[in-house]
């Protein structure tokens, strides 16, 4: 049951007939994990803890320093030096302290990340490494759990979903394969703060959806941002039968 300040904490989501009060019952029973607690993930994790999502895993090996504040706005200048881990978890307990956090600080391997992974209800991508990203795909794949996925960098954003549970989704290696730009990251090559903002919180939403069980997820379809012009476009993805990752023999 929701407690009465529970009620009134997120009575204006409760207001909307998507969600309603059955819709905030099945947030605060979630699990959910986020790998990456940088300018994706500081939006996701921001969002998704205000919106009373039950347990949150963050999953981060690095620290912050002073190149991250500009876009990276779970944190502050107090935090620098800081695990972004402890730095996250600081802010998000002052914002919400009835969610539970669980911290991964370390890098997680194949094993690791398959039980933190099978552990939760949906797994939101926030990384700009090309290598964790499939690592964290074919987990995902394997233990038939919820993908978001975001990407963000110089002026274009990307953000897809990827759900092993529907027998007609893609998943992140049908449509990126071996990648390109694979190592290609935001020290390299640029990123305007509010770009990786609007992914993150557009992450957050569709981890909302498919949670509560409202709306229309982003499976099957991607969504290309360009922050310079301010388009948004939108492309059909299919799954590839033949995909290492989540193809299937025919026969």
């Amino acid at each position: 049951m929701l407690s009465d300040e529970e009620l009134l904490r997120y009575s204006r989501q409760i207001l909307l007939k998507q969600v309603d009060v059955e819709g905030q019952l099945r947030l605060k029973q979630s699990r959910v994990l986020i790998v990456g607690l940088g300018g994706l993930g500081s939006p996701v994790a921001l969002y998704l803890a205000a919106a009373g999502v039950g347990e949150l895993h963050l999953a981060d090996f690095d620290t912050l320093d002073l190149t991250n504040l500009q876009r990276q706005i779970v944190h502050d200048n107090r935090s620098l030096g800081l695990h972004k881990v402890d730095s996250a978890m600081a802010r998000l307990e002052a914002l919400n302290p009835q969610v539970r956090l669980v911290p991964h600080r370390s890098g997680l391997d194949a094993d690791s990340l398959g039980a933190a992974v099978a552990g939760v209800d949906l797994v939101l991508d926030c990384t700009d490494n090309f290598g964790i990203r499939e690592a964290v795909n074919a987990a995902c794949v394997a233990a038939k759990k919820p993908l978001v996925s975001g990407a963000a960098i110089r002026l274009e954003g990307q953000l897809s979903v990827f759900d092993p549970r529907d027998a007609a989704s893609p998943c992140y290696h049908c449509l990126y394969g071996h990648g390109s730009e694979a190592e290609l990251t935001c020290s390299e090559a640029g990123v305007i703060g509010p770009l990786v903002g609007l992914v993150g919180s557009l992450q957050a939403l569709e981890a909302l959806k498919l949670l509560a069980g409202f709306g229309e997820p982003l499976v099957g379809r991607l969504l290309l941002i360009d922050a310079f012009s301010s388009r948004f476009r939108e492309l059909r993805v299919k799954r590839d039968p033949a995909c290492a990752v989540c193809g299937r023999a025919d026969g």
